[in-house]
């Protein structure tokens, strides 16, 4: 895979995270600075590493395998693995502008 071919499934990647949720924030994960890392590899191989916005999100669960299985629908990733972690901690300011907009931080 070229780069400019990693870049233009990397950018449909990120169309995509934006379209997952958290059921409780009507903010996507990638606006709101959940994603934290998203590593395509050459083979179609995706990772990715993503926090939420508290420890005991109740819909973690739901999230996670939403993010999963929306990227592997994007043509040109063979396999996603999603990755939780908690460092860095999340907080608003990891968010876009359009997202502090919406939430009314701004």
């Amino acid at each position: 895979m070229d780069n400019e071919t990693k870049l233009k499934i990397e950018e449909k990647i990120i169309d995509m995270l934006k379209t997952v949720y958290d059921p409780e924030i009507p903010v996507n994960v990638y606006d709101l600075g959940l994603i934290y890392k998203i590593d395509l590899q050459e083979n179609g191989e995706l990772t990715i590493d993503m926090t939420l916005t508290a420890p005991n999100c109740p819909a973690a669960d739901f999230i996670m395998e939403d993010v999963r299985q929306k990227v592997e629908s994007v043509e040109g990733v063979t396999a996603a693995t999603v990755n939780l972690v908690f460092e860095p901690e999340w907080d608003k300011d990891m968010m876009t502008e359009e997202a502090k907009l919406e939430l009314g931080f701004l």
